[in-house]
């Protein structure tokens, strides 16, 4: 009588372990379902404002980004930044700072798309890491921004910044003229980034698979991480629902 007891105990104790066991799953999945449905994938921490260009028309602005730009009937932009404004999650934490100003643009990434835009930074002596800077954004933790930009020798750079949780830090060529065009370019599945000194022979200085999700942000912004202030101008600013054809060649 006393091994059946047992056996019983023990069946009784396995059922309701299995119990408390779907209970828990079901609680940590009806967890999991709520929280996602929290996160908005593209959030943007920032504001709705309404700045219309020709080719392009801001939505959301990051920073006060709208009260620091002004665009002329053209479509010419000058941006200012005020002091050490800055967007870069270091790696070691100790240079973190998300206080650029941005203006953004919603973006369908399940379409192509290209944003391009002629910037000319204001380059000083003391304005390390000023730039002029193109963004793709989905949230604090997960963008992109290509930048023309001053490095620690005075050179003017063509720079790419990709933040996942984390920010790495591409340095790409030295450019003497004070102004380029910058280009970034999706096809739904690839993302690449371009410079140009003439909007016709484009250098390739980025290329990656596009994991960012549906709904995007893509836009400008003036960086100062170290300086008093800076401005940058923006001029022949387009964002089309088409990608290049030549990922290589940027055309």
């Amino acid at each position: 009588m006393k091994s059946k007891f047992y056996v019983f105990c023990i069946l009784s104790g396995l059922t309701l372990l299995s119990a408390c066991g779907n209970n828990n799953s079901k609680e940590v999945s009806e967890a999991t379902s709520t929280n996602n449905k929290k996160i908005d994938s593209a959030f943007v921490n920032g504001s709705p404002c309404d700045i219309k260009l020709p080719t392009i028309h801001f939505t959301k602005s990051i920073n006060g980004a709208d009260t620091l730009a002004k665009a002329d009937a053209n479509g010419k932009v000058i941006f200012r930044a005020g002091e050490k404004k800055d967007y870069f999650s270091d790696p070691n934490g100790e240079l973190s700072n998300n206080t650029a100003p941005i203006l953004l643009s919603k973006v369908d990434n399940t379409k192509p798309f290209t944003l391009i835009a002629k910037v000319t930074p204001e380059f000083t002596e003391k304005g390390l890491y000023n730039a002029g800077v193109l963004y793709i954004y989905v949230n604090d933790n997960f963008y992109q921004k290509f930048c023309f930009e001053q490095d620690e020798r005075g050179n003017h750079r063509v720079v790419t910044v990709r933040t996942i949780g984390t920010s790495d830090d591409n340095n790409h060529d030295v450019v003497k003229n004070p102004t380029i065009y910058m280009k970034i370019s999706s096809d739904t599945r690839t993302v690449a980034s371009y410079y140009s000194l003439d909007k016709k022979n484009w250098q390739m200085v980025r290329l990656y698979k596009n994991n960012y999700p549906k709904t995007i942000w893509m836009g400008i912004s003036t960086q100062c991480p170290v300086d008093k202030g800076t401005q940058s101008i923006f001029e022949e600013i387009t964002l089309d629902q088409k990608s290049v054809t030549d990922f290589r060649l940027g055309n």
